[in-house]
């Protein structure tokens, strides 16, 4: 376990206070097969279970009665033939009071223990589950089919995780800076491969062993690509080429799968292009005016599109977008040039809890989403920040070609963007530049003892 049993302990009696009455169920991950039982994928623990429990064992489950004040940790002890392959391990006895929990079951045990508190008229506090072998089990424990397991979650009990979740403990900060530290060996490496001949896929899977070899992994697939205007550009065999820019957008996650997430964007010849330079410096200059607008009691709804206004003075001068400067992002134009949110959440997972609902992790009351306006319906967060949450910036400036025909085409947005520059662009790809920040008591600060270059 990362941390010591009481910090568990806290974070489960705030659990318990928050929601009130009832059972909390939370599920831990099983094993993956890959392409038959015994060969498994590499073993990846719920996120919210690990942060409540602390314990990386597949097959258990957490379970809190908060009527009864009783704690229950789940999961079966290994057999003679597990031990005769994989050694010993904990029992679940001695894992519950590693994480100060007083009680166990086996998991054959835990349908019965359901079915009977929601006989005795408890209800059942459940997160959305993701897994196939999960939403199974719950149908079977609870009679709910998997096509509605998301809408029966309990809402309580997912504000209350995402409310804990978000605000990071030292501790956490600390996890993340080493996540971190390893992104920092992997960008830095990827940047010095980067040149004419060396391949998209061999710049991938040598970041993705450094992360290995920390004993590791990415905090998701690496996107390596030359064609940095396609949002998820996966390596490809094809060779790098002179003149072209290479977008590598990666992270790594910790043994504690804590994550980091960065993003560089490298001239292939050494040097950029003025046309390249110019986009890129706007990029830049995006980047680091975020930077002094996010601190806590701030909308990061307000931080994106203040990006987003700058992004659109700074494109007027270049020529191609035109017309008045809030009239252009209350409509939505610069999303052709940046059709995704400024940046996300980041934890445990790389998109902090978005298997919750990004509805309840990024906004909330005050802030809603905004599902209708391409560009802004990939806003992944525009709640206020407080002190303690991890955010990434990750401005981008893309020329993607199908959409400057679908917007030509359409008259979408005619009267703010020059189409006849822009289809001197097609051929540019994209620029993205990205990194970890934490907000702080007076504003923010990277994430990362060394600073990756850009």
């Amino acid at each position: 376990m990362l941390f010591d049993k009481s910090t568990y302990i806290e974070r489960r009696r705030l659990l318990k206070e928050r929601i009130g009455s009832g059972i909390i169920l939370l599920m831990g991950n099983n094993d993956s097969p890959a392409n038959y039982p015994n060969n498994v994928y590499r073993f990846r623990q719920d996120s919210s279970f690990l942060y409540f429990y602390g314990q990386h064992r597949e097959g258990l489950a957490g379970v809190i009665d908060i009527d009864n004040d009783k704690e229950y940790l789940v999961g079966d002890d290994i057999d003679i033939d597990d031990i005769v392959w994989f050694g010993s391990v904990d029992s679940v006895a001695d894992m519950a009071a590693e994480c100060g929990v007083g009680n166990t079951l086996p998991m054959k045990g835990l349908s019965d223990f359901v079915k009977k508190a929601e006989a005795a008229g408890q209800r059942i506090h459940f997160l959305p589950p993701y897994r196939h072998d999960h939403q199974i089990q719950f149908m079977d424990m609870l009679g709910i089919h998997p096509s509605k397991q998301r809408e029966a979650a309990s809402v309580e009990l997912i504000k209350a995780v995402v409310d804990q979740r978000a605000v990071k403990s030292q501790g956490e900060i600390a996890e993340i800076e080493r996540a971190c530290a390893i992104g920092y060996e992997m960008h830095t490496t990827a940047i010095k491969m980067c040149r004419e001949g060396v391949t998209e896929q061999e710049i991938a899977g040598r970041i993705s062993g450094i992360a290995s070899s920390y004993g590791c992994m990415v905090s998701f697939p690496s996107i390596v690509t030359m064609h940095g205007e396609i949002m998820h550009g996966y390596p490809s065999p094809r060779p790098l080429e002179a003149g072209r820019l290479l977008l590598c957008d990666a992270g790594a996650e910790t043994n504690e799968n804590y994550c980091s997430d960065n993003t560089r964007t490298t001239p292939i010849s050494g040097t950029f292009t003025q046309r390249q330079k110019e986009i890129y410096d706007i990029v830049v200059e995006c980047h680091d005016y975020a930077l002094t607008l996010a601190a806590p009691g701030v909308k990061w709804w307000d931080v994106h599109f203040g990006v987003c206004r700058l992004m659109t003075e700074r494109l007027k001068e270049l020529g191609l977008m035109k017309g008045d400067t809030d009239e252009v992002v209350r409509a939505g134009a610069h999303a052709m040039f940046m059709p995704h949110g400024l940046g996300h959440m980041m934890g445990m997972d790389v998109h902090d809890m978005e298997g919750l609902g990004q509805t309840y992790v990024g906004f909330d009351d005050e802030v809603r989403p905004n599902l209708e306006q391409f560009g802004t319906n990939c806003l992944r967060c525009g709640r206020r920040l407080k002190e303690g949450f991890v955010m990434t910036d990750e401005p981008g400036i893309y020329f993607i070609p199908a959409l400057i025909d679908d917007w030509r085409s359409t008259g979408h947005c005619a009267e703010f963007l020059n189409f006849d520059k822009l289809e001197t662009y097609k051929d540019f790809g994209g620029i993205r530049i990205e990194d970890d920040i934490l907000i702080t008591k007076d504003g923010c600060r990277y994430l990362g003892k060394e600073r990756i270059p850009y």
